[in-house]
């Protein structure tokens, strides 16, 4: 299947599974997309043992969570910008804020500014609560 039929098929039957599997970070993350109430994309993370960074905590491996999130944010754009062309990174800044438990992890993206050529977008991740974040990005990507 192409990456047009997977993002047709994702679009009419709400099944991201194969669209987030033709991301091979996203697949060795373990890395799911599922929409929200409002239509947005929901990232999810499901806790593996082999994303942990520091095991006497335990902890996530700021990598994962950072790749986790830059993840989050391109399909996030592709999704909202209805394109098939995959935005290019330009920067990304993150901000750790805690540390990532042993467990499952979720993120939400809000695109700030897209023009022709650049979009800025935020990045939450979190874990129990949306409202206390294990990490803050902000991502500027290259449209093409």
């Amino acid at each position: 299947m192409t990456i047009e039929e997977l993002i047709q098929h994702a679009r009419q039957s709400g099944d991201f599974a194969g669209l987030m599997d033709q991301i091979p970070y996203a697949k060795l993350l373990g890395m799911r997309m599922r929409l929200d109430d409002d239509n947005n994309p929901l990232f999810y993370l499901p806790f593996l043992e082999k994303n942990i960074g520091n095991p006497a905590l335990p902890a996530l491996h700021g990598g994962v969570i950072g790749g986790f999130m830059e993840n989050s944010a391109i399909v996030s754009l592709m999704w909202a910008r209805d394109s098939l062309d995959i935005p290019k990174t330009i920067d990304f800044n993150i901000d750790y804020l805690r540390s990532g438990r042993a467990e499952e992890s979720f993120a939400r993206c809000e695109i700030t500014r897209q023009g022709k050529r650049v979009a800025h977008v935020k990045v939450d991740c979190w874990q129990r609560d949306a409202q206390t974040p294990i990490a803050v990005a902000r991502v500027h990507f290259l449209l093409t």
